[in-house]
């Protein structure tokens, strides 16, 4: 059976069996979506997330991160998985075409702070749960996000499940139950990308994927080969043009996720679609010295797929901006660099950049197959009274091809948390997540992620306008 196959890779694989470039891939994906998360965790979707995990009124386990605030395991999952993708600036990976690591991040680090794991523990878990999530992303097929399902979250609770089990070390048949458990869980649509619904999607995959491990291992039943079969979850979710599972179960490991193709981390905070355009119009506005005021026209053409999370082409809000190429390519024009704080109603409201979005047009360019923000190529020109200016990009920023430095990481990671912990309070938390595989208990680790007391209570006058 294929479930039996996938799940038992996963129990058998030992830690020091994990290539050292994975497990330090996977300490650089944790970075990053814990900074990107302490940041979002001033966005009201965030706001409100945190309030719900307060009310709930659990016992206090698991963290939420940038709070003084503990919850139960699974809502902390919840709430951190909000704020991972409230700001769309946590990673991608091309073979699930989605976000891995918003959902797996904050359910590897709940369970692995309840269950006092190991940092190499932790490592492990991630990089066996993003195995997982591209394989399950590559038998989808890329049918199935152009028919409307968001794969961060449907690919996503697979490998939040796979990353609880293996930190609460449930053996195969466990793991197979699991998985049958979140499959009835699956969840999420692009049609509400621009609003607080997709990042809600990571966190309920985040959250879905603790309950089901949770729930197998004290003997909840569910159908045990979920992969298999008449009905199985591949035949109701996928599109026509998904990999065998029996193939990508042969290249499990080889290699590996991590590795091939490789996470994909963001330079600014708004869908990966945009990316490849702004990074081209950052080129060409730096070779040509292309000033706003001469611009007459800005084309950009997409091929089939690589632009269907690109919703709004008059964006009326920051969130909504996130997601409008209109709107990315005009504050570039303007602004010549895309921050946190582009992504305000403000900012999307300007008379300038309207005026300026009106300028730009997208096109399709045909060819067969189906592409991503992440797959593919974008042409771009720009248009002024001195001539046009032309640039096919066909690697994403932030991409193995583009990649960002240590140092670009690192600032990226301080600006995030700094909003959050002060500057010290980053400098700290980023020093401990460097060591982080040698970290015998994660417990006092994941505290450093929260203000210390006596400081700034930002989220706490966060949950309080929230709730007014």
């Amino acid at each position: 059976m294929l479930t039996q196959r996938l799940a038992e890779f996963v129990v058998d694989t030992r830690t020091r069996d994990i290539p050292p470039p994975v497990l330090a891939g996977s300490r650089y994906a944790l970075i990053d979506t814990l900074g990107c998360a302490l940041a979002g965790t001033l966005e009201p979707a965030a706001e409100l997330a945190a309030q719900w995990a307060q009310e709930m009124g659990a016992r206090g386990q698991a963290t939420v991160w940038g709070r003084n605030l503990t919850t139960s395991v699974a809502e902390a999952a919840f709430a951190n998985g909000i704020a991972g993708h409230a700001l769309d600036f946590d990673d991608s990976l091309p073979s699930l075409r989605g976000h891995p690591s918003t959902t797996m991040g904050p359910a590897a680090l709940a369970v692995g702070e309840v269950a006092g794991s190991s940092g190499a523990d932790v490592l492990a878990a991630f990089a066996l749960g993003l195995e997982i999530a591209g394989k399950v992303g590559r038998a989808l097929g890329p049918g199935h996000y152009v028919r409307g399902w968001h794969t961060t979250a449907t690919g996503g609770v697979f490998s939040a499940t796979t990353a609880a089990a293996r930190l609460w070390k449930l053996d195969a048949t466990q793991l197979q139950t699991a998985w049958g458990l979140a499959a009835s869980q699956v969840s999420g649509l692009v049609r509400n990308f621009g609003t607080m619904t997709k990042p809600f999607h990571a966190g309920h995959a985040a959250r879905s994927g603790v309950l089901a491990a949770w729930m197998a291992q004290r003997g909840f039943t569910a159908n045990e080969n979920i992969f298999d079969g008449a009905n199985n979850f591949f035949a109701t979710y996928g599109g026509n043009d998904g990999e065998p599972l029996e193939k990508t179960i042969e290249l499990m490991g080889k290699p590996w996720e991590m590795l091939e193709p490789g996470i994909y981390v963001k330079r600014w905070p708004c869908c990966y679609c945009n990316h490849r355009p702004v990074g081209g119009m950052l080129k060409l506005i730096a070779q040509h010295g292309i000033r706003a005021d001469e611009v007459d026209a800005v084309e950009i053409g997409f091929l089939p797929g690589s632009d269907t999370a690109l919703v709004s082409e008059n964006p009326q809000t920051g969130l909504e901006g996130k997601f409008s190429i209109e709107y990315n390519a005009a504050a570039v024009l303007l602004d010549g660099k895309l921050t946190l704080e582009t992504f305000t109603d403000p900012m999307v409201q300007r008379p300038a950049v309207r005026n300026l979005m009106k300028k730009v047009k997208r096109y399709r360019i045909e060819a067969k197959g189906t592409y991503s923000g992440v797959v593919g190529y974008t042409d771009v020109m720009i248009a002024t009274k001195r001539g046009r200016h032309t640039l096919r990009v066909d690697h994403a920023p932030g991409s193995p091809e583009w990649p960002m430095t240590e140092a670009d990481r690192d600032e990226k990671f301080l600006d995030c948390a700094g909003r959050v912990l002060g500057e010290p309070g980053a400098q700290q938390l980023l020093g401990l997540m460097r060591g982080f595989e040698s970290v015998p208990n994660i417990r006092a680790l994941i505290k450093a992620a929260v203000p210390p007391a006596g400081a700034p209570a930002q989220a706490e006058r966060g949950v309080a306008r929230a709730a007014k």
